[in-house]
């Protein structure tokens, strides 16, 4: 009876003697940084794999519309400014329609999907590539 009435005496004693902040922390604090790092190196690998992407596409898209040299870079740089802005896959894709279409160039939506695909699958291998150099 006497040992029960104690036991958080004897809690208190331990914990007294750990240092602050050190109580079984470390372990943890250490995986936590682990997987902090991992998920800020899998964030900067994904934007820089989509910049690319969209790099691709818009130089592949200046193509088809017949654009090259600064006319083409400008273009592309366009592009870009709309991820920036904030611009998802489906508003880059939408104004790709809608420039191809200003100029005659029939191109369905699924196939600027498909050529995402394609070149999200490229510029994946390219960041890759340099991220192993």
């Amino acid at each position: 009876m006497h040992y029960c009435g104690n036991r958080l005496g004897i809690w208190q004693q331990v914990l007294s003697i750990i240092p602050k902040g050190y109580a079984m922390t470390g372990a943890f604090e250490d995986r936590e940084k682990s997987i902090e790092a991992r998920w800020a190196h899998d964030e900067d690998l994904r934007f820089r794999t989509v910049s690319r992407r969209n790099r691709l596409l818009g130089m592949w898209a200046a193509a088809q519309l017949g654009l090259s040299g600064a006319a083409a870079e400008s273009y592309v740089n366009e592009l870009l400014a709309l991820e920036v802005r904030g611009a998802r896959d489906k508003d880059i894709s939408h104004k790709l329609s809608e420039d191809l279409a200003g100029r005659q160039i029939s191109v369905s939506e699924h196939v600027i999907h498909r050529k995402m695909e394609e070149l999200l699958a490229q510029a994946a291998e390219q960041v890759m590539h340099e991220t192993k150099s």
